[in-house]
């Protein structure tokens, strides 16, 4: 059993506030993923869980038992830290099941774990081989490793990936998420990567400054994002943003100004809005659409192509607009330099925030995403 439950949590040092109300229930066997900028404290959040930080308020049960005051060692809880943290000197075998000799498991049962758990982890011909001869994935496999021999209810990953060249993490992840699978435990994994977020969870805790901003499967949050915050966190590129004004805020559709003054009927609840006020438009990158096939339109002048092969990322400048703007293009599109350009824009395709940064509900339904 893994199921945890989080209720007030907050973290303090020295009367600085770290975290606060912090609410959040794990099933058994999820695969859950604390993502969000630095400094948001989910590191610190990960450590509470462990036991390695105390918890300054609320209150936290795995499995219905209070675990506040139980130290680490004695949580059914493993963790795998950033830095692998194996002995030189032993052998993969060795370091997997050092843990468990100091616990003073039977023999026979620890070269059976730690057989089963290399297997898993395809470590199986490296177990004579010391650290200093293996790659940095295989390392961290072996860290893995020496935390899946416990078999723990709830395994903890923090920032697992970030000290292996890219090419390595896509494979690592892929691993993960095989083992997560194959062992159906429950698994709370920190990242600051979005991608790591939106590929491996099953629900993302998006932290902002201490507190939870949005908790949901990986799409809800891009498709449905609460704030600005969150939309602008979740998705790359960054989802484009440009300041418009509020003309007539409705239940379905709220039309809005656009800086070169073309109104758009955006398809958000927008009834909490009142007319005259300013708001920001919120477009992913993909979901520019043809200019013959547009509510609205934004002339625009290409600054940069990124070509990278399966897509063109244009980055363009449109008046009325500081920041640039993000269009995603098939690969194969030919693009000169200071090209003049035209953005389509769709209602229903796009986001609408108020000033204070909360999302207008959107009216759309997206197949197989809940709100």
């Amino acid at each position: 059993m893994g199921h945890l439950t989080l209720t007030g949590i907050g973290k303090d040092y020295d009367g600085v506030e770290i975290s606060r109300d912090i609410d959040l229930n794990i099933q058994d066997g999820e695969f859950v993923v604390f993502v969000g900028p630095s400094g948001c404290g989910k590191s610190t959040l990960l450590r509470m869980i462990a036991g390695l930080e105390e918890i300054s308020q609320g209150e936290m049960c795995l499995d219905g038992e209070r675990v506040n005051e139980i130290p680490p060692q004695e949580r059914d809880i493993g963790m795998v830290f950033q830095s692998y943290a194996l002995y030189p000197h032993m052998t993969v075998a060795e370091n997997m099941a050092f843990g468990l000799k100091l616990a003073r498991a039977d023999k026979a049962e620890i070269r059976s774990r730690v057989a089963r758990a290399a297997e898993m982890l395809h470590l199986t011909a490296l177990l004579e081989r010391k650290p200093k001869d293996l790659s940095g994935g295989q390392r961290q496999r072996v860290a893995i490793g020496r935390t899946l021999v416990k078999e723990p209810a709830v395994f903890l990953f923090d920032e697992p990936l970030s000290n292996l060249d890219a090419a390595l993490r896509v494979d690592m992840r892929v691993q993960i998420a095989e083992l997560h699978k194959r062992l159906k435990a429950t698994m709370i994994y920190v990242t600051h990567d979005q991608v790591e977020a939106m590929t491996l969870a099953d629900r993302i805790v998006l932290l902002a400054g201490g507190r939870i901003a949005q908790v949901g499967a990986p799409l809800s949050l891009y498709h449905f994002p609460k704030t600005l915050e969150v939309a602008e966190f979740i998705g790359s590129p960054r989802i484009n943003t440009l300041p418009v004004e509020v003309v007539d805020p409705g239940q379905r559709q709220t039309a809005v100004r656009l800086p070169g003054g073309e109104l758009l009927r955006v398809a958000v609840d927008g009834r909490g809005l009142t007319a005259g006020e300013h708001a920001t438009l919120g477009v992913r990158a993909e979901d520019f659409v043809a200019a013959d096939l547009a509510e609205a339109r934004l002339p625009a002048r290409l600054m940069v192509a990124e070509k990278l092969g399966y897509e063109t990322l244009a980055h363009l400048q449109v008046e009325g607009v500081e920041a640039t703007l993000t269009q995603r293009l098939d690969g194969l599109t030919h693009l000169e330099d200071h090209q003049a350009l035209t953005l389509g824009l769709a209602g229903e395709r796009c986001h609408l925030f108020a000033a204070d940064g909360r999302a207008c509900e959107r009216q759309v339904e997206i197949p197989g995403v809940t709100h």
